[in-house]
């Protein structure tokens, strides 16, 4: 492939990763594989920060480091100090200490790896984009299979990994999976490489908004085509509903900067306020539809929510309770401080534990829709990031960043073009101040 013939060993290193994806979850090693990558290619990265100027070509800083890598760096590492302080208030003992440390390393800590990563090395983002349709291709190859597998009688799962004797959040993170059967309404669902299918919607997401900015059409058809499928099968609420406003939002709002786009918009809310009755009217009965087309889960997210909401402000307001706790039937036995990244953070690492991840997120979002704005390059990144935002309000994201790591890379590379732009504007506008020709 010609993106590859000058690839980095570290560009190489992340398509190739990525690329196997089904290959390493056919033998249940993508959750092993997600944390090795980062922390491998964060220590080199470290190392090449060290070296300077000595460091090989592929460790070679791409600039100073980012105001916003700082903050995502500075406030992870307060949310291991946080679990430290609730591990001690609730007394829970040194081995779950040391447990819920390494279980830090492989979530939340990723988040702010991958995002250095994408900002300091010199990853080109075309390699990624162009792996997301690679593994779109491979998803496509296998549709048949998958659709088939239930039809002709064969198992839900086929594998379990041996490698589940590493540890992790549970079995399903080491199986593979053909399909599921959705205990609520009987019918199949799909979760493709993911532990779950709302799981693999977000992926689904991720890759649709990857294949839409590949140049080349043959890829470009690949990621997308398989990106739908992906999302038609989990049977996603979220996923549907994220791919339209995700890839709606990055889409529009590079126009916010044209002033005939406030016209438009303006006369756009002018007639609205004529039908805006009708129009909250057709949105509640959307809402419900969702809600209703897959009642008992709404329900569990309710509980869990709920119960995570009034033990965190009657117990550990400031620094939560240290872990997740195991539900009772009324949460469908899912543990109290999962299924929500936010309440999930309150219930586990308290009010610390939410702005711990709430800056950073916040101070993200504001660089990469000012870059959405000013640049057609923003769009990727704004896009993926509004992603996860989404998802992380039915999701714990902390979780799952070991399989949608390309885009934490992807949003890091896009602080660094982000940089790079406002440094060029700044040194364009000295220019001009002195004289000299630009």
């Amino acid at each position: 492939m010609d993106l590859l013939k000058n690839a980095t060993r570290i560009e190489k290193v992340l398509y190739w990763t990525f690329v196997l994806t089904w290959v390493f979850y056919a033998v249940g090693a993508l959750y092993i594989v997600g944390p090795v990558l980062g922390w491998l290619v964060f220590m080199a990265a470290l190392i090449g920060l060290y070296l300077g100027p000595a460091a090989p070509d592929d460790l070679q800083m791409t600039g100073p480091v980012p105001i916003s890598v700082w903050v995502w760096m500075g406030f992870i590492a307060l949310m291991l100090i946080v679990l430290w302080i609730g591990h001690y208030n609730f007394d829970l003992g040194l081995a779950k200490v040391i447990k819920s440390s390494v279980g830090w390393a492989k979530g939340w800590a990723l988040l702010a790896i991958f995002i250095f990563i994408g900002a300091m090395l010199p990853i080109r983002r075309e390699l990624l984009i162009r792996a997301q349709c690679v593994v779109g291709l491979h998803t496509l190859i296998l549709l048949p299979l998958l659709i088939a597998a239930p039809l002709i009688g064969m198992p839900e799962s086929i594998f379990v990994s041996p490698l589940k004797a590493v540890g992790g959040p549970g079995p399903e993170y080491f199986t593979v999976y053909l399909y599921t059967i959705d205990p609520a309404s009987g019918a199949q669902r799909w979760q493709f490489y993911a532990p779950w299918s709302p799981f693999a919607g977000l992926l689904a997401v991720i890759m649709v908004l990857c294949a839409l900015e590949e140049k080349v059409t043959f890829w470009k058809v690949c990621g997308v085509a398989a990106g739908v499928a992906m999302i038609l099968m989990t049977k996603s609420r979220m996923s549907l509903i994220g791919v339209v406003a995700c890839g709606g939002a990055a889409w529009l709002i590079p126009w916010m900067s044209r002033t005939y786009a406030w016209y438009i918009a303006a006369s756009v809310s002018a007639v609205g306020v004529f039908i805006v009755e009708t129009l909250m009217f057709q949105i509640q009965s959307s809402i419900d539809y969702f809600r209703g087309s897959r009642a008992s889960s709404s329900h569990v997210r309710d509980t869990l929510q709920r119960i995570a909401w009034e033990r965190w402000w009657g117990e550990a307001q400031f620094f939560g309770h240290g872990t997740v706790e195991a539900g009772g039937p009324m949460t469908a036995y899912m543990p109290i401080g999962s299924h929500h990244s936010w309440y999930g953070l309150l219930f586990v690492k308290g009010a610390v534990g939410f702005f711990a991840l709430l800056v950073p997120v916040l101070y993200s979002l504001a660089e990469m829709t000012l870059f959405a704005i000013s640049r057609v390059e923003g769009r990727l990144p704004f896009g993926l990031l509004l992603a996860v935002i989404f998802f992380s309000l039915g999701e714990n994201i902390e979780v799952q960043v070991y399989l949608f790591w390309p885009a934490m890379v992807l949003i890091g590379i896009g602080t660094r073009q982000w940089w790079g732009y406002q440094l060029y504007t700044v040194y364009r506008k000295q220019q001009s101040k002195s004289g000299k020709p630009i």
